[in-house]
């Protein structure tokens, strides 16, 4: 996990260097949270990649429904500035899975666990959400999931 703690420590000064001012702002927001994490109350002092993955994506999640609300204000320059953010995080993320890929992956997990039909959703979200950690949003899951179980 040091090693993206580096990362971003070494993109902060190069964001800097470069004037990149939405760029810079993102990159320290990170920062703040993975120092957060590292000095919560019950941590060991220590941040693995599952842990900054998900502070991440939670960070992405933020400021895409914050540019949404912005957008429905008529406030088009603070959403693309929320926007440009996300993008700047998302950089660090693991790629994502697109809807097809998912519901392939899905479709075989549901046939691995037996599921059957809605009653086994929670069985087969458990499942899903542990092989698919960083990979893709939770709702998305959820709704493949759903549509494949109602079959």
């Amino acid at each position: 996990m040091e090693k993206l703690f580096e990362q971003i420590n070494n993109d902060i000064k190069a964001a800097m260097l470069a004037r990149e001012k939405i760029a810079l702002e993102a990159l320290r927001s990170i920062k703040k949270e993975f120092l957060e994490a590292k000095t919560a109350k019950g941590s060991d002092g220590t941040l693995k990649d599952e842990q900054a993955i998900k502070i991440m994506q939670k960070m992405v999640k933020q400021r895409k429904e914050t540019a949404i609300i912005y957008t429905e204000q008529n406030r088009p320059e603070l959403a693309e500035k929320e926007l440009a953010e996300a993008e700047v995080i998302e950089k660090y993320l693991p790629k994502q899975l697109d809807a097809a890929e998912l519901e392939i992956i899905l479709s075989e997990l549901i046939a691995e666990l037996g599921a059957s039909g809605p009653q086994d959703m929670g069985k087969v979200m458990g499942a899903a959400t542990k092989k698919l950690a960083g990979k893709a949003d939770g709702r998305m899951i959820s709704e493949i999931v759903k549509t494949i179980l109602n079959k």
